[in-house]
């Protein structure tokens, strides 16, 4: 884990609650995110992380009698106005999934499928775009000479890179990852996290885990949630060193979750 060195804020949340009917899963959240670091929400099942999570992108809009207020601020604009487009917004504030899901179409055209969308059709620049980002992604020299193949034929961990590859391929600022490697073997799981160390040098990382040692291992700060409410959000040393709420310690020592 690298040490916060610097302090440009590029994601705050104001005031955010959040409703399922009438059922309340977000609580007065407050939270801000810091560019080129990595964040870890952690919590028991249930909590709110990956709500919280997909509020963050606006995937929360698709889901039916989910109602939210609050704001949440992305380089000083509020993305929950209603004047905001959900589109743009994804493509800047890129989401990477639980369980890897490639389209079936070829590793070319997965990575090329944003851009594509976004207008760029050239194939020199799509070229360029799909190289630069599989590196990016710690994949090129696995499959640079497959990228006509299938996606469909790589490995649950290869996927997962490639996953993240069509995210940065559209040029995203901030990356969300939920839960990125619990479908992954310990092997890939490792690949993954040397991935996320290096990707936050160019992004600010926000990852959902379960697994304590993981978010110990990759975040620079930790969030501590709760019944939808955040009990602690601190730099990962102090979070799990010394814990200011006794609910945080109770949970990182494994007394219930």
């Amino acid at each position: 884990m690298v040490t916060m060195t610097e302090n440009v804020e590029i994601l705050q949340i104001k005031n955010l609650n959040l409703w399922y009917g009438e059922t309340q899963a977000l609580k007065n959240i407050n939270m801000t995110f810091i560019d080129r670091q990595v964040t870890a929400l952690i919590g028991p099942s249930g909590c709110g992380k990956s709500t919280l999570l997909r509020c963050l992108n606006r995937m929360n809009d698709i889901v039916n009698e989910c109602r939210v207020d609050g704001t949440i601020d992305f380089n000083g604009k509020d993305i929950l106005h209603n004047n905001t487009d959900p589109v743009e917004i994804r493509r800047k504030i890129g989401m990477v999934f639980q369980k890897p899901n490639p389209f079936p179409k070829t590793i070319f055209e997965n990575v090329a499928y944003g851009p594509r969308v976004h207008g760029i059709n050239e194939r020199k620049e799509l070229e360029r775009i799909v190289e630069e980002s599989l590196k990016h992604a710690a994949l090129w020299d696995e499959v640079k000479d497959r990228l006509s193949e299938s996606a469909m034929g790589l490995s649950g961990g290869q996927q997962q890179r490639l996953c993240i590859a069509r995210t940065l391929a559209v040029e995203p600022e901030v990356i969300l990852m939920d839960e990125p490697c619990s479908a992954l073997d310990p092997i890939a799981t490792s690949k993954i996290e040397n991935l996320i160390d290096v990707l936050k040098q160019d992004y600010c990382v926000i990852i959902v885990t379960h697994n304590m040692q993981q978010a110990s291992r990759v975040s620079d700060s930790t969030a501590f949630m709760y019944l939808g409410d955040l009990i602690e959000f601190a730099p990962t040393r102090q979070i799990f060193e010394n814990p200011k709420q006794e609910l945080t310690e109770n949970y990182i020592t494994g007394r219930f979750g």
